[in-house]
């Protein structure tokens, strides 16, 4: 798998279309064989852009919507999609400015206009939905829509805005069929995207057929996909071992994952990536137990990520130190310099120092899915043997319960993974410790939104590398936010299918297309 590099966005750099009209010439079908048979443990929370911001929902949309740029696959660049060419306006960066193509229609025949472009972002900021993807755009002052122009208004130098309009959160929606104060329920999803959802059950399977009128980067699809939604790594991979799918794709049970290699009969998989993420989440919130930053300090210094990562996870992930993983450029290791082994003594004198008695109670919310609560349990032993803690776990079944008992505050702390938006380190810590976080802990620090403002304004990202740097310094300091681990990327298949070593590469875009009968 390639190494995610810096990027380097030259203030005028135009995007345009280049090798998108060839692949419309292809005839889209399945060769009658039926629907190819994906699995997955990811949860989709919503079908409405506007109100999802997590990597099961942002997979499904970059099949069935379209945003205005995307991100090839093997790529770390935007590139246009619905649009036919991007530009920033002069050299202040504050002004993006987008053509968008003339060929586009929704499913029900209407062709896409600038104004659906603009109401699809104005009602992110209107909705502000708690699940929604509105942190990612605290940029975001204005859109005006002028013919088959679509102008971004930027409150502050954002060399990273191309990126994240090539992310779900830009899905484009058809302003007659979605409301514009409110998220739309009734199961549906009208986009411009590679695929046309038909059967949808939530929790349960999503239909798949290729769109006949997708223009745009993208290959069109050949072949049918349906979607299954397991509730745990177990089901996943019974189903998989009964075959009942042909592509298996995050996650597999850690021991299944560690005992892949080419030997294995009727099985393909490809490993990429690297720099998915999973953190402990503190509520600093005034009433919470771990309100006081010595009580995270004290955490953070008897966390053992091998102990988690070789006993929970069998060696598929590798132990992380900050927030931003290794892979992305200005990774630094400021958790590990400042706690280098773990240690009940370190933490014991933190507390002291800080005036708070021990044992310090706080409860640890937990999606109870997959491995998520062994590994919730092995924190919690790793924190009550100190003598120090008394965790006391919460485990929610249901990805959306969860969404929303974090959101509202109900955990001291609680766990989840990150997958990035778009590979920059600024994705690694705006939406999740900047103002406005989609973490939902309330946490805010003057300085720590000042850097994110700071790197952010560069068109040249490793000259953010410094900057980048100090913030990592500073949240292993508060603390908001404890990483624990990084991980690959794994996609299984069968050897009847095609297709399968392109659907997942780190980018954020589940590539279904690519899909197709051997």
């Amino acid at each position: 798998m390639r190494s995610v590099r810096s990027k380097l966005i030259a203030a005028g750099l135009v995007l345009g279309v280049a090798g998108v009209g060839a692949w419309q010439l292809l005839p889209a079908g399945d060769d009658g064989r039926g629907a190819v048979r994906v699995g997955t443990t990811d949860v989709v929370s919503a079908l409405d852009p506007a109100g999802a911001y997590d990597a099961g929902s942002w997979a499904l949309f970059s099949n069935v919507y379209q945003s205005l740029l995307t991100i090839r696959s093997g790529s770390d660049t935007p590139v246009p999609d619905a649009a036919s060419s991007c530009k920033f306006i002069g050299q202040k960066l504050t002004t993006y400015q987008c053509e968008l193509r003339p060929d586009l229609t929704f499913p029900g025949g209407r062709p896409v206009t600038a104004q659906d472009v603009k109401f699809s972002f104005d009602r992110i900021k209107q909705i502000n939905s708690d699940q929604g993807p509105a942190p990612l755009f605290t940029t975001l002052e204005s859109v005006k829509a002028d013919g088959r122009t679509v102008t971004f208004n930027l409150s502050a130098r954002d060399a990273t805005f191309p990126f994240k309009i090539a992310t779900g959160a830009a899905s484009i929606v058809d302003k007659d069929r979605y409301p514009a104060k409110a998220l739309r329920t009734d199961g549906k999803a009208d986009g411009t995207g590679p695929y046309l959802l038909g059967a949808y059950k939530a929790a349960g399977s999503a239909e798949l057929r290729p769109n006949p009128a997708y223009r745009g980067q993208a290959k069109p699809a050949r072949a049918r996909v349906t979607v299954r939604y397991f509730k745990d790594s177990a089901q996943l991979d019974r189903a998989w071992r009964d075959h009942q799918l042909e592509v298996a794709h995050r996650d597999m049970p850690p021991a299944v994952l560690a005992g892949l290699n080419p030997g294995l009969k009727d099985v393909r998989y490809q490993a990429s990536g690297g720099t998915e993420t999973r953190s402990v989440v503190f509520n600093v919130r005034p009433g919470s137990a771990v309100e006081k930053a010595a009580v995270r300090q004290a955490a953070a210094a008897v966390l053992d990520r091998s102990k988690v990562a070789g006993d929970v996870y069998k060696g598929t992930v590798t132990p992380l130190y900050s927030l931003v993983p290794a892979g992305i450029a200005a990774h630094s290791t400021p958790f590990f310099d400042t706690y280098p082994a773990p240690s009940g003594a370190t933490a014991r004198k933190l507390l002291k120092d800080a005036g708070i008695s021990a044992p310090v109670t706080f409860t640890l919310g937990v999606n109870a899915r997959g491995v998520n609560l062994a590994e919730a349990e092995e924190i919690k032993r790793q924190l009550d043997a100190t003598g120090l803690f008394q965790v006391k776990i919460k485990a929610v079944e249901a990805w959306e319960d969860f969404q929303k008992a974090y959101a509202a505050g109900e955990f001291d702390a609680y766990t989840i993974g990150w997958i990035a938006d778009f590979p920059d380190a600024d994705n690694f810590l705006a939406p999740l410790v900047g103002a406005g976080s989609s973490m939902n802990n309330g946490f805010s620090d003057k300085a720590v939104d000042e850097l994110i403002t700071r790197t952010q304004a560069f068109s040249e990202r490793a000259e953010a590398a410094a900057d980048f740097r100090e913030l990592q310094r500073l949240v292993s300091q508060h603390v908001p936010m404890l990483p624990i681990w990084q991980k690959k990327d794994y996609v299984m298949s069968r050897d009847t299918v095609s297709g399968a070593q392109y659907l997942s590469d780190g980018t954020g875009v589940w590539r279904l297309w690519e899909l197709n009968w051997l």
